[in-house]
């Protein structure tokens, strides 16, 4: 499930836009400031972030900066300021795109789309681990000439770890990516699908590792 972070500090806002998000089928977690933000990207997986331009203690320009310089996601600048001159400094300081409010939610649902297709998370249809390819359009795992077929859940899974390899996840950012938002069992659940990951995997292939990462979560190792 793709992630959205929306920074704004009106809160009718960004309810507006959290919630046509999600009925769309993103998860968003929001942000009243750009400090706030900054306190959520270090936490949690961003794809996408949506950021309002005058906010207080941190405003749209230096989190967009500081966001350019340690994340690989796209940003959307959302603001009242709608001169040249302010759109050029927000595509200076590292916005991919720019929506001037009021602005229409169907809209920023279609900007949204655009940009992810361009940055390639929404429209990826395979990877790649060594000989194991994951085919997100058939749910199929192949290995080699073997072709094994997963549960819903487990392949979902298993493409979100191998798409970030060697980032550790908390139990609850998997259930949130992959469950969603209105999953209503707890963290076991993952340990479940984890061990019957390594079960299915454990002879066919050793193309990757899922790494138990004591008291946090788990990560998934390439082999080398």
């Amino acid at each position: 499930m793709i992630s959205i972070l929306v920074v704004d500090d009106d809160p009718h806002l960004r309810k507006l836009v959290r919630v046509h998000l999600e009925q769309n089928g993103y998860l968003v977690t929001e942000a009243p400031d750009g400090e706030a933000a900054s306190i959520v990207l270090v936490n949690q997986t961003i794809d996408l972030a949506i950021v309002d331009l005058m906010m207080p203690n941190k405003d749209g320009f230096q989190l967009a900066r500081e966001m350019r310089e340690d994340y690989d996601i796209p940003i959307i600048m959302l603001t009242a300021k709608s001169t040249i001159t302010d759109k050029a400094k927000g595509y200076q300081a590292g916005t991919d795109d720019y929506i001037v409010k009021p602005f229409e939610k169907e809209e920023l649902l279609f900007r949204v789309q655009a940009i992810l297709r361009r940055f390639d998370r929404a429209s990826s249809q395979s990877i790649h681990l060594r000989d194991m390819t994951l085919d997100k359009r058939s749910y199929e795992v192949k290995v080699g000439t073997k072709t094994i077929i997963l549960p819903l859940k487990e392949f979902e899974l298993l493409y979100y770890l191998a798409s970030f390899p060697n980032r550790t996840f908390t139990r609850d950012e998997l259930i949130r990516h992959v469950w969603g938002i209105d999953f209503k069992g707890d963290d076991r659940t993952i340990d479940v699908h984890i061990k019957r990951l390594r079960e299915r995997f454990r002879r066919s292939s050793h193309a990757f590792t899922i790494t138990t990462i004591r008291g946090v979560g788990y990560k998934l190792e390439v082999s080398k």
